[in-house]
């Protein structure tokens, strides 16, 4: 997870929620939710290469519609292929555990796919 500045300027990593239980998923992200006020969520859509919807998009988007029945705050997909990459060429310096080094950079793609949409919202 990432979050903005108050401003909706610049985008850092916030946690990492493991949503390997939904029920304790939803509530994770719906506590975020109230503890920062949230006003606009962005969701990462695993898109295949070749742009299609697959396997893991479709488990988002599912999880998505379970989190929608839990909050009113509006929902975005951003597309998120190769935001791990970039992640990970970001942080290639930190010497960590791989499971830390891991969690660390599905942080830092979470904040760059917030960034692009930032900047893209502040672009229009």
């Amino acid at each position: 997870m990432a979050l903005s500045d108050p401003e909706s300027i610049l985008a850092s990593p916030l946690t990492i929620i493991d949503r390997g239980d939904e029920r304790q998923g939803i509530e994770a992200i719906v506590g975020v939710i109230n503890q920062y006020q949230v006003g606009q969520i962005v969701v990462g859509l695993p898109r295949s290469m070749n742009g299609s919807i697959g396997k893991q998009a479709e488990k988002v988007e599912a999880f998505v519609q379970t989190l929608c029945r839990h909050t009113e705050v509006p929902v975005e997909f951003r597309d998120e292929r190769l935001t791990t990459v970039s992640a990970k060429r970001l942080m290639q310096d930190a010497s960590t555990k791989k499971s830390k080094r891991r969690a660390r950079d599905d942080a830092v793609a979470a904040a760059l796919i917030l960034q692009g949409y930032l900047d893209e919202t502040q672009n229009s």
